[in-house]
């Protein structure tokens, strides 16, 4: 089984070479320039040497050992869980008789078994570690990586009431939009109904948060106190309510409206063509009963 892909491997490789010769180069040349002002110049160089190659030593084991770190976290959850339980039951057969052990045994496994909220939770949670490695099964598949083949990172998930909500955090060459377009075959490896996917902050648009929706909790039924509250022997009016049909024009009552009286409008005095008002008519030097000219 391939842990890690050739071509991961080959570009930690490269990237590991390049970080190595970078920060050897500057840490020494800084170290050296630092040196120089209390040693020799030849012993400056050396100095600098001294202190740049281990720290490009240093950045090259991290840089060649990420592929393995990545695979490393993506199974934290399982290893810490496992460890755990591990080291309780060795402490617990070392330190314990043997019905003292089972009867602990029994409980740590019964009580979650048989108490109906315990069992949900932990069926939950148990279902948040498998959906965290079915979404890399996507990513490793069907899903686009960038160019040196490094995938996704899964954050973290958690339960929901419908199913689980995990936050991922997209590296160079993918978007929320290559997503979207594969949503039905997400649900279909993650075991789910359907999956929703937005991001998870404004200010980063490679932080996303996938809703994982297996169930629906708003079609049950739910009891009610009013029902309780109702008096059985109330009595029943007997006289239903009619409602009036084929009405005519003439059987609706019309509100009447008055409006207000409107006043002669006002004649507005012409203007010339360049802007002002003409002189005085002469029909004005007219004496006011004789209107004969007007007509």
């Amino acid at each position: 089984m391939t842990v890690i892909e050739a071509k991961v491997h080959r570009s930690s490789a490269r990237n590991a070479r390049m970080a190595f010769i970078l920060t050897a180069v500057i840490v020494g040349v800084l170290s050296a320039v630092v040196a120089a002002a209390y040693w020799h110049p030849i012993v400056a160089l050396f100095v600098g040497a001294l202190i740049g190659v281990p720290t490009g030593g240093l950045v090259w084991l991290l840089v060649r050992i990420w592929p393995v770190i990545r695979l490393l976290w993506w199974w934290t959850p399982e290893t810490l869980l496992s460890a755990g339980l591990l080291t309780g039951w060795v402490q617990l057969a070392n330190h314990t008789s043997t019905v003292v052990t089972l009867i602990v045994v029994a409980l740590v496994v019964g009580v979650p078994a048989g108490i109906g909220p315990v069992r949900r939770q932990v069926k939950a949670w148990g279902w948040c570690l498998v959906v965290r490695h079915r979404l890399r099964v996507c990513f490793a598949q069907f899903i686009i990586a960038n160019q040196s083949g490094s995938l996704p990172l899964i954050l973290w998930a958690r339960p929901t009431p419908v199913g689980e909500r995990v936050w991922v955090y997209l590296r160079p060459g993918l978007s929320a939009k290559d997503l979207e377009s594969r949503l039905d075959k997400i649900a279909v490896t993650c075991h789910a109904s359907t999956v929703l996917i937005e991001r998870a902050g404004e200010s980063n648009a490679a932080y996303l948060r996938f809703d994982i929706k297996r169930r629906e909790v708003l079609n049950a039924r739910v009891g009610s106190p009013l029902v309780d509250a109702i008096d059985r022997n109330a009595p029943v009016s007997a006289s239903p309510l009619t409602v009036p049909t084929a009405l005519d024009l003439p059987d609706v009552d019309t509100p009447t409206i008055t409006l207000p009286a409107q006043g002669k409008p006002t004649r507005k005095p012409a203007t010339t063509a360049n802007g002002s008002k003409p002189a005085a008519s002469s029909a004005s030097s007219l004496p006011d009963d004789d209107t004969s000219d007007w007509i």
